[in-house]
């Protein structure tokens, strides 16, 4: 039960984690900025991480956002916009019936449509943009624009459905015409982080949804349920917990690359150890908020996940191109521990240009060309390598406990929608227990390569 004393032990002890890292990351800013110095000098895995959270986090891991306090006065009418029509989003009961759902999709689409036109000046927030693309911050701060960046996202994604749980005639539609108020400014923004979906990411909508107090500015369902309110906040949160828990992990790696490097096993293997006992800590936020208690089956499907899907595209030189949602598979820490391994990715580059800002891509590429996992030499690396053992049954047990976990949320019964997960579209023939055979398998897939370094290691 969650009113175990055991149980609230637990989340008490890995708030005070979080708590721990979250001061480290914030409160010690200058203490941290100085360190990233340090390590950019001495490394290209330092200077990827630094290049990383001075520009796309404005000076912080997780990256600072801040969300209407602060904005130029030309980007603020976006951020009350979101306000005012996500209480019209959401429904307690779907409705089955296409001709009610096209009406509400369009009366919402036309309201949204009718705010933007009569209070964005886009004049003056072109101006805005196109100055930030071309490298001049003056008018508007990093910690803003993350937040706009935001913004822009969650009121694509609140434009595509109209109706939250999202319901199949809108599933279907597979050309969206945005208003040119978010059409235009999201090209900017994706230029500016160095991505070409259509849809929001893990950062944009996730990460940058979150200001430096830990507090979720743009919610998706309103005086629905406390059920739904609870789970959703909860499962957010989840992943922006764990960046903050991973940014200490990333210096630990960056400082295990110089060590090894300068031959100084000693000091690498302390750094190692690091890593394991954070990595350790970092998995527990999964462990302890997957769960029903916190995550809820019933809600999450159609109240949490819906939002962040997408399932739609546009004609790119005469051809079709449909673009996923937001995924776990967006999330940097995870990739980041499978290039430390040297391990290749499990996004292929497509999708990585799509979903994965810049920096994020460059600071994973960077560790995964640095990775010293097959420069072990036996015996004499046996310490070093006996942690890399560690990290890797870490992965194994996550990933195996995950697919168990993560299938039967997805599993659960949505008359309203066809099969469509945030991350995955199905627009081909079959039935939903093909299509959940199918993410099955990718997760299958990811656990036989954790498995397949492991037997590496052993080698």
């Amino acid at each position: 039960m969650l009113s175990s004393p055991f149980v609230l032990l637990a989340i008490a002890a890995l708030a005070y984690k979080l708590w721990q890292a979250f001061y480290i990351s914030n409160d010690k800013n200058s203490k941290v900025s100085s360190k990233l110095k340090a390590l950019e000098r001495s490394h290209e895995t330092g200077g990827a991480l630094s290049n990383m959270v001075q520009a796309d986090g404005a000076g912080s891991w997780p990256p600072k956002a801040t969300h209407g306090a602060g904005w130029p006065s030309e980007l603020l009418p976006f951020h009350e916009i979101y306000l005012e029509m996500i209480p019209l989003l959401s429904s307690s009961n779907p409705s089955l019936d296409d001709a009610v759902n096209i009406e509400r999709r369009d009366q919402f689409r036309a309201l949204m449509s009718k705010k933007l036109n009569e209070r964005v000046d886009m004049a003056r927030v072109q101006a805005l943009v196109s100055s930030i693309e071309a490298g001049n911050w003056s008018g508007c701060s990093r910690q803003a624009y993350n937040g706009f960046y935001c913004c822009i996202g969650v009121l694509r994604h609140s434009y595509r459905w109209a109706i939250i749980p999202l319901v199949k005639v809108v599933q279907e539609e597979r050309i969206i015409e945005f208003p040119a108020q978010l059409e235009t400014t999201w090209r900017h923004l994706q230029r500016t982080f160095g991505v070409d979906s259509d849809s929001g990411s893990n950062t944009s909508n996730v990460l940058l949804n979150f200001n430096q107090k830990g507090e979720r500015a743009y919610k998706i369902n309103l005086e629905i349920s406390e059920l739904v309110t609870s789970t959703e906040e909860a499962f957010f949160r989840m992943f922006y917990d764990v960046e903050v828990m991973a940014y200490p992990m990333y210096q630990k790696m960056v400082a295990a690359y110089i060590s090894y490097e300068q031959g100084k096993k000693g000091e690498c293997l302390k750094h190692m150890e690091d890593i394991n006992s954070q990595l350790r800590e970092l998995l527990r936020v999964f462990y302890q908020n997957l769960v029903e208690s916190r995550v809820a089956k019933g809600v999450w499907l159609s109240y949490c996940q819906s939002f962040q899907a997408w399932g739609a595209g546009r004609m790119i030189n005469g051809e079709y191109v449909e673009f996923d949602g937001v995924s776990g598979s967006h999330n940097l820490c995870f990739m980041v521990i499978d290039a430390f391994l040297g391990m290749k990715s499990y996004m292929n580059d497509q999708n990585l240009g799509r979903y994965i800002p810049q920096n994020q891509r460059n600071l994973i590429s960077t560790f995964r060309r640095n990775s010293f996992f097959d420069r072990l030499h036996g015996d004499e690396d046996k310490e070093i390598s006996d942690q890399f053992g560690k990290i890797i049954q870490h992965l194994k047990v996550f990933r195996s406990a995950h697919r168990a976990r993560v299938m039967p949320y997805l599993a659960q019964p949505a008359p309203e929608r066809m099969m469509m997960t945030a991350g995955k579209s199905f627009n081909e023939p079959g039935n939903d227990d093909a299509h959940l055979k199918v993410l099955d398998n990718m997760l299958v897939s990811r656990l036989k390569d954790t498995i397949a370094m492991a037997s590496k290691l052993l080698s």
